[in-house]
């Protein structure tokens, strides 16, 4: 882990893992209120760009053999110059570059398609899974989408403020609205006086609909709010004494939205995407109910007459996550009151797969936790590390084989044809079906490896996706992990440990507490 310092803020920077010609490198990234930014240096690098960087004026260039891009530190604006004809574009993006150690730092979700052009070839970048890939399908002006050109203007001086204005202002969490209309999307700003929890939200049906539990909102911000872009109307109903729920009217043209808190004051930042950028966007149940943080589904993986994976000195895997599950189920049962605990098994026993997804459901569980120990088919080698996994399609070769491991414990089921639909695209479709869950997936994925990096002396390999049976079956938030591998010497003795296994059980169950917190402040609870 690497640790910069600027004046007496540490900022703490992380790898995002980038396929690129074959081969597989990392990229510098810090993660500020949920948006990524990326080292421009590192990713002019790893791009074969030519860079120059300016040190009085926090610029950097990154020059490619058609395009240029410049991007300034602390700017919203990034500047696209074409070499043929030195042509210009000015694009505007919703949040602000950082500036940190001599590098300037950007948002890569909102930058993506501006390397793409630049660089002549497609870059795919998933944020979930924090993985950038850099494909060969080439990419020209003509089959790139310009958003509108949008030209920086000189800010008028602000008006100033009363006292009395401030007063007014300062008696609620969230005082004002404004809307404005950016290059690639709508821009919405909730103008708070306090730090507040990212509220829910989900888009469809032309709507935006904003939900605040425990916020208090001025019961006329919206005869103040000026519609721009997609926004064309704005409604504030009172779901009840603690809930509030604001209602954006949208014109057509917007595809996908994203909220997140600015990054240099309390308010909160909503972007209504036009059809440029199709990120996921949340879908989640309006039901308050539904979503009450109360029980935790711990799968203790393989069992009974599946051994799972056989170390190097024939460690089974399916003792060690039952021994880890056991272990974290008497912690949260312990120091968590009013969180049931359930064990799709809590013996050597084999459950089938459906069945576990079945007990979960059942059992109205809110989080699943499917733990596992990884290897490989050749043993004794030094590769090792911890994986956490979320559900969807493998993107990479190692993904898909794991998954393809982990899902071939239905060849001991008595009727394994039942999976056979869940492949290729049906299991794209059943993966979007969860897609209502995988916010908070990935929110208890970040906390887990976060705190597995603090507590575990095994390595973390960070994130991952692929497609694994067991999580299918699970109607709530969910992860597979992968403690270790008991391909490794190091990894296997310590997994085989009761000092290893309580360590995990501590680290696993510290991200629960972690997340238990998180999700109550966001509902109200």
């Amino acid at each position: 882990m690497l640790l910069f310092f600027s004046i007496s803020i540490a900022q703490r920077l992380y790898k995002i893992t980038v396929q690129i010609e074959g081969r597989e490198e990392t990229l510098s990234y810090i993660v500020r209120n949920g948006i990524d930014f990326v080292s421009a240096k590192e990713i002019a690098s790893l791009l074969s760009a030519n860079q120059f960087y300016n040190s009085d004026a926090a610029k950097i260039e990154i020059k490619f053999k058609d395009y240029i891009l410049k991007f300034t530190a602390r700017n919203q604006f990034v500047i696209l110059n074409r070499k043929s004809d030195n042509a210009q574009k000015i694009f505007q993006i919703p949040i602000s570059t950082l500036l940190i150690r001599d590098d300037v730092f950007i948002p890569l979700i909102f930058c993506a398609d501006y390397f793409n052009l630049a660089y002549g070839k497609k870059i795919i970048f998933d944020d979930r899974a924090k993985n950038l890939e850099v494909t060969g399908e080439p990419v020209t002006e003509e089959n790139f989408v310009f958003p509108k050109e949008t030209i920086a203007k000189e800010e008028k001086p602000a008006e100033p403020v009363s006292v009395a204005e401030k007063n007014e202002a300062g008696k609620y969490d969230i005082n004002s609205i404004t809307v404005e209309d950016k290059s690639n999307g709508t821009l919405i700003r909730l103008k708070a006086s306090r730090k507040i929890s990212i509220p829910r939200h989900s888009i469809g049906n032309g709507n935006l609909y904003v939900f605040f539990s425990g916020v208090t909102i001025a019961p006329d911000i919206v005869n103040q709010v000026k519609p721009a872009g997609l926004v064309k109307r704005v409604k504030r109903t009172v779901v009840s004494s603690k809930n509030i729920q604001i209602e954006f009217a949208l014109e057509d043209g917007y595809s996908t939205t994203e909220a997140f808190q600015d990054t240099e004051s309390n308010d909160i930042l909503i972007t209504v995407h036009n059809k440029l950028f199709t990120a996921a966007s949340p879908n989640l149940d309006a039901a308050k109910s539904k979503w009450i943080f109360d029980a935790v589904v711990i799968d203790a993986g393989h069992g009974g007459k599946d051994p799972g994976a056989i170390g190097v000195t024939g460690v089974r895997e399916k003792d060690v996550n039952l021994a880890i599950a056991l272990k974290l189920g008497k912690l949260i049962s312990k120091n968590l009151p009013g969180i049931r605990v359930i064990y799709t098994r809590n013996s050597d026993e084999f459950i089938e797969l459906y069945k576990r997804g079945k007990i979960a459901n059942e059992n109205e569980g809110k989080l699943f936790l499917s733990i596992h120990c990884n290897s490989t088919e050749q043993k004794d080698i030094s590769y090792r590390g911890f994986e956490v996994y979320l559900l969807r399609p493998g993107r990479t070769q190692k993904a898909i084989a794991i998954a393809e491991f982990e899902n071939s414990v239905i060849k001991y089921e008595d009727n394994p044809k039942r999976y056979q639909k869940l492949t290729d695209e049906n299991f794209i479709l059943v993966s979007m079906a969860h897609s209502q869950y995988m916010r908070y997936s990935e929110s208890f994925s970040d906390i887990l490896n976060q705190e597995w990096k603090r507590v575990v002396k095994i390595p973390s390999l960070g994130i991952k996706q692929a497609g694994f049976y067991v999580l299918v079956g699970a109607s709530m938030p969910g992860v597979l992990i992968e403690t270790g591998f008991l391909s490794n010497r190091k990894d296997e003795a310590f997994l085989a440990s009761a000092e290893g296994q309580a360590e995990i059980a501590q680290a696993i169950f510290g991200s629960v507490k972690k997340y238990k917190e998180n999700y109550e402040k966001e509902f109200g609870n």
